[in-house]
């Protein structure tokens, strides 16, 4: 990849990663969507990105030398540390090298989190 990702829709975004990071994000993309369908797809700060009554869920990207996912919650990558030992982790992102896909297990216990987050802060906004 040498410019920077980008595109209006996530397809078109996936059109401008490598190959290797689009095989990536192609099956990070299908895990959510199985785990998830009621989800729609949208772009989230540029990114692709999955929205779930109406509030954005997740995202995901390329970078020159990674893959990030992004749980939209650095209170969910922090509930999740010991599942995250051994990926590159900041505040709200997930970073993993293109040749290893995140488990489908990992991203089901990273969705569970935010769908759960999302629903609490709804009752808190009622």
């Amino acid at each position: 990849m040498t410019a920077k990702p980008k595109g209006k829709t996530p397809d078109e975004y996936l059109t401008s990663v490598s190959p290797e990071q689009r095989a990536a994000l192609e099956k990070l993309r299908k895990t959510i969507k199985t785990i998830v369908p009621k989800a729609e797809e949208c772009m989230s700060y540029g990114l692709p990105a999955f929205s779930l009554d109406g509030r954005v869920l997740v995202c995901f990207g390329a970078a020159a030398n990674h893959c990030s996912f992004f749980p939209g919650s650095g209170s969910t990558v922090a509930a999740l540390k010991d599942d995250l030992k051994g990926y590159d982790t900041s505040k709200g992102t997930i970073r993993f090298p293109a040749d290893k896909p995140l488990p489908a297990a990992l991203v089901r216990k990273v969705i569970k989190a935010r769908i759960a987050e999302n629903e609490r802060r709804r009752g808190k906004s009622k």
